[in-house]
């Protein structure tokens, strides 16, 4: 029984293994794309977005009429700065990379949950187009009060300041006494 089971097991595997390498090894683009967005305040009551999508294609034949269609963006809570939401490409060869672009301003206090960008290609041994989606972003805080940041903070400087001091001669005297002198080196007196 145990044997059965056992051998069973085994051409299964063996099968999953054959169908996953036929799939592996076949002739078609494979679309891997990568949404970023980054903030940036520009003055009170507006923000800059800025997004980028990189699309690789990890596959090993070309993909034909590959388009970028990132709709996430409302019209309401955003104003296209510059560049466009979509764009088209003729090909995308395999292992090439393209990217695009744009920025929108944003006037309206939210937080912000972007749907990942649609690529859209053509297989050309497949009729139908073919549809890939980017990695989704991060929520974005639009407007959102926050702390001021203290790169360095002048009070701890001015407080253990001297004491650092201190301590980095103390150990760079040590230092210079402990370690050998370049001249003698070897230890001994010249010989003649």
């Amino acid at each position: 029984m145990a044997t059965q089971i056992t051998e069973r097991l085994i051409s299964l595997l063996l099968a999953l293994l054959l169908v996953s390498s036929t799939l592996a090894s076949s002739d078609a683009p494979f679309i891997v794309a990568h949404k970023k967005a980054t903030v940036t305040r520009l003055k009170p009551g507006i923000e800059r977005v800025s997004v980028s999508i990189d699309i690789y294609n990890q596959g090993s034949a070309t993909a034909f009429d590959v388009s970028l269609t990132d709709d996430s963006w409302t019209k309401d809570t955003f104003e296209i700065v510059s560049g466009n939401t979509s764009i088209s490409w003729e090909r995308l060869d395999a292992g090439a990379l393209v990217s695009h672009a744009f920025e929108l301003d944003s006037k309206v206090r939210t937080l912000f949950y972007g749907a990942p960008a649609v690529i859209t290609f053509r297989v050309p041994t497949k009729a139908a187009l073919q549809e890939a989606y980017s990695t989704p972003i991060l929520p974005l805080d639009i407007l959102a009060d926050k702390p001021a940041e203290k790169k360095f903070d002048l009070r701890l400087l001015a407080q253990y300041g001297s004491l650092v001091s201190v301590i980095s001669i103390v150990t760079l005297f040590i230092y210079l006494l402990a370690s050998p002198s370049s001249g003698n080196a070897k230890g001994g007196k010249k010989k003649r």
